[in-house]
């Protein structure tokens, strides 16, 4: 299984990330979560503490594993560099382990912008491309409101793109752009999950919004989950049993 997790920010896409991961992980699955937003917050909602939190380095930070790999320095420009450096130990070595989820931050490429033509950037997209198309571990993405890292070649390896919407106009608009992006790389498989739902004028207008496409899951709005990103508790045991198995039916309707 290997699914893109996308929506604007603040949507609750990482919470969503999150859950799904730990379930999968507790029912003996070996899950990568893969953190590729630029404003990672998938680690505190899987539960890692502070203290690990601070001990991940993404890895566009690996400067001695980027100059390794691609043969190049970083941040020096006019410089020749390997195209397709070799990947595919980086999730086994440089993987944070928590709950029986490995994650990997990818954090962002400080200069030229996420498709610069740079060590960092090549790497980080080698390391995408093997993790969906050559690794057989279920793989959740945590994606930033788009799709930067995924190309055409890669979205024939994702079983699924979820875009996390919530009751409110800058969200849909946010969807209605995720799905002209998925639709120029190829993904087909395109669903949404409603989060921070209130009430049934909540739900009608996101219904409304999307007529045409699935959504599979409308889920309630949680003070529980909320006040877990405080105290650094998992988005999992946050979860009430009504809303737990909401989740659980999302990856029934995936699998």
């Amino acid at each position: 299984m290997k699914i893109a997790i996308s929506g604007k920010g603040g949507v609750g896409k990482s919470t969503v990330a999150a859950v799904l991961a730990l379930m999968l992980a507790k029912r003996g699955v070996r899950v990568l979560a893969l953190d590729c937003d630029p404003d990672a917050n998938l680690a505190g909602a899987l539960g890692f503490s502070a203290e690990e939190q601070a001990g991940i380095v993404p890895i566009s930070h690996q400067v001695a594993l980027i100059e390794e790999r691609t043969g190049a320095k970083v941040k020096r420009y006019g410089q020749m560099f390997k195209l397709n450096p070799e990947v595919s130990d980086i999730a086994d070595n440089y993987a944070a382990l928590h709950k029986g989820v490995a994650l990997l931050v990818l954090g962002a490429v400080e200069d030229g912008g996420g498709g610069c033509a740079c060590p960092e950037s090549v790497l980080i997209k080698a390391l995408v491309t093997d993790l969906i198309l050559y690794k057989d571990d279920a793989l959740i993405m945590d994606m930033e409101a788009g799709v930067e890292h995924l190309g055409r070649a890669t979205a024939r390896g994702v079983n699924a793109m979820l875009v996390v919407v919530e009751p409110g106009q800058n969200s849909i608009e946010c969807a209605q752009r995720i799905i002209k992006m998925t639709q120029q790389i190829g993904i087909k498989d395109l669903r949404f999950i409603a989060n921070k739902v209130k009430d049934e004028a909540d739900e009608k207008f996101i219904r409304d919004a999307l007529a045409g496409h699935e959504i599979i899951e409308f889920i309630p709005y949680s003070e529980e989950i909320r006040k877990a990103d405080r105290i650094g508790q998992s988005a999992l045991d946050a979860l009430p049993p009504e809303i737990a198995a909401r989740f659980e039916n999302i990856l029934k309707k995936l699998s």
